[in-house]
């Protein structure tokens, strides 16, 4: 009987590798739909990050209402439910958001789209909660964490592949699409792929509630009291919706409507300069033409926008007399947003500390810290890639349209890959010397499978060959880091600063590089953070998990902080945002190492948990 306990339950281990695959697909996805809808339903950038607003905002509400319930009633429910009940009502959820989504497609909605998303991330949510606990019931515990691993390797290969399968969904054909003819694409594809994506997610549900072999991971284990922890999540909760409101308000004032109509009389001379600026960026990648004659008609070109920026001039100067004001206003916003989650989070921890009754999980110095680093560290890995499209559109970043920056962003998502696959190693039992092999042979192999995976889908990849010299950084930084958890955040934390102060400072191929290698930066923090922020919580950990997990909300805060950043000042230069994202991630390396040595636990002998 022992044996049959140990062994693992492959059949529904692989059922549950493709709930990891989804996440990862529909995840990366949004940073091609992102710019997509950019264009397609005229948004500024501050708008269109909506749609990562809508996603990971649903993952903290579903996160915190699970809590909230469970708590209530004394038990944690999706332990009551059984795993396995959990994640078929979580798919069945998904797959309701799959149908909102269609229908919003089919009557050109994008607010119904955000809901679809929203949808679609609450079932996530649920599933999340019972997957990394399921994963450990499919066989024996020691192995537990390989197999959290190699869901979060599926995982990050579908944040790979998703760009590519969204942006073929959007535009088609390998052939370029410019952001002008956007507007007029059909958007049945969309709702194919929403189709599939829903019967999918049906399919996964059924195969889970009908097989014999996949356990119900049923658990009666009592909820620990944290009353004062929800009320501050609820009033938190309150207060952002508090700071939200006006921003989305300020989009049907007088002053938005009186900038919509200046723009719309400009619409076509802004449109004659945009193709233009389009026309130069083809002219410079245009091999068949010399360079004395790329320079003659770069320079007409030139002296044509000059022309029509001369006419246009006296509308752009009201705009932006009346935009300023407003854009300031709404920064002021959502910078109170971010406050409410920092300020509420140190105040609680705070009181937590000097008196411990009622804050559950929170009373712990490391929980507050990782709460906030997981909310930055989610917020950077997604502003990153979602405000990458954008950035690409820039002349001095290629001038690509929206259609052509799906191997940028699956390369992004898969530096992600890269360093997952790597910092999996450590769960395999090898000796000294195989480790040192494979942790430099698997992260080139997983280069390899992007490079594929892109050449495959036809996509040129030529620009993206010389970024193995980051990866090769990144493999250095492995092996000074020692899968020290502490040590792994603070090199890779200060590693991630220098490749966005390296891309702030440059343009071209090193800037796009150095802003594809935060997710190389990124990669290997999810385990890092969790390891260290649930270190020595005992009979609190489940807690513990629960609230770093809630975190997740940071991928809905941040990007659009960001956009609207973008807005004020300039795409290129929003990214100051990730560096200051990543000068936390490093602080918290330091702040954390300090709270677990004053409790005296040994930060050189904690062990990476399972990959996100």
């Amino acid at each position: 009987m022992e044996n049959n306990q140990i062994k693992t339950n492959y059949p529904a281990l692989y059922t549950l590798i493709v709930v990891f695959f989804f996440w990862g697909f529909i995840a990366a996805g949004n940073s091609i739909f992102i710019p997509f809808c950019k264009s397609y339903f005229s948004l500024d950038q501050f708008q269109s990050q909506l749609v990562d607003f809508a996603f990971y905002t649903a993952y903290y509400l579903g996160a915190l209402l699970l809590f909230i319930m469970s708590s209530v009633k004394g038990k944690d429910l999706v332990g009551k439910w059984g795993y396995k009940k959990s994640i078929v009502y979580g798919l069945l959820f998904s797959a309701l958001g799959a149908v909102a989504m269609i229908i919003a497609v089919e009557v050109n909605m994008y607010a119904g789209m955000l809901l679809g998303l929203f949808i679609v991330a609450l079932g996530f949510s649920l599933q999340q909660t019972a997957a990394n606990p399921f994963a450990y019931l499919l066989g024996d515990p020691k192995t537990g964490a390989s197999r959290v691993n190699l869901g979060g390797g599926i995982n990050s290969f579908g944040t790979t592949i998703g760009p590519l399968i969204v942006a073929f969904a959007l535009f088609g054909t390998t052939a370029a699409v410019s952001d002008d003819e956007i507007a007029g694409l059909p958007l049945n594809k969309v709702v194919y792929l929403y189709a599939c994506v829903g019967l999918l997610f049906v399919a996964a549900a059924a195969l889970f509630h009908f097989s014999k072999k996949v356990p119900a991971g049923i658990s009666d284990e009592p909820m620990e009291k944290a009353n004062k922890a929800i009320n501050v999540l609820v009033i938190m909760t309150i207060l952002l919706g508090v700071m939200f409101i006006p921003v989305f308000n300020s989009y049907n004032t007088d002053e938005a409507k009186k900038i919509v109509e200046i723009e719309g009389t400009i619409a076509p001379t802004t449109k004659m300069i945009e193709q233009n600026n389009n026309s130069i960026s083809q002219i410079k990648k245009d091999q068949n033409l010399s360079e004395d004659q790329k320079s003659d008609q770069i320079e007409v070109l030139n002296v044509k926008n000059a022309e029509l920026n001369l006419l246009i001039k006296p509308q752009v100067d009201e705009i932006n007399e009346i935009r300023h004001p407003l854009e300031k206003k709404r920064m002021y916003w959502l910078g109170g947003a971010l406050l409410v989650v920092i300020g509420g989070l140190v105040i609680a921890g705070s009181l937590a500390r000097k008196k411990t009754e009622g804050w559950g999980a929170m009373q712990y110095p490391q929980v507050i810290l990782g709460m906030l680093a997981i909310f930055t560290y989610v917020g950077v890995e997604v502003a990153i890639g979602s405000n990458l499209g954008e950035l690409l559109k820039l002349p001095e970043f290629g001038g690509h349209s929206s259609s052509e920056i799906a191997p940028y962003i699956s390369m992004y998502w898969g530096s992600l890959m890269i360093g997952r696959w790597a910092g999996s190693i450590a769960v395999f039992n090898l000796s000294k010397s195989k480790k040192m092999i494979a942790l430099i042979v698997v992260p080139l192999i997983a280069f390899s499978v992007i490079l594929i995976v892109n050449i495959i889908a036809q996509k040129d990849m030529t620009p993206l060959y010389y970024y193995i010299i980051c990866i090769l950084i990144q493999i250095a930084m492995f092996f000074i880091a020692k899968d020290r958890p502490a040590a792994t955040m603070l090199i890779f934390g200060i590693m991630g600063i220098a490749a966005m102060l390296i891309g702030l400072f440059s343009e071209g191929t090193v800037a796009i590089y150095s802003f594809l290698a935060g997710g190389l930066a990124c990669s290997i923090m999810w385990p890092s953070i969790f390891s260290l922020a649930i270190t020595g919580l005992g009979k609190y950990t489940a807690q513990g998990s629960a609230f770093l997990v809630m975190m997740i909300l940071g991928g809905g805060i941040i990007p659009p902080i960001q956009g609207k950043l973008a807005d004020i000042i300039g795409i290129h230069n929003s990214y100051v945002i990730p560096v200051l994202c990543f000068a936390y991630l490093t602080l918290f390396a330091i702040l954390v190492k300090s709270a677990l040595k004053k409790q005296g636990i040994d930060v050189d002998n904690i062990e990476s948990s399972g990959g996100h």
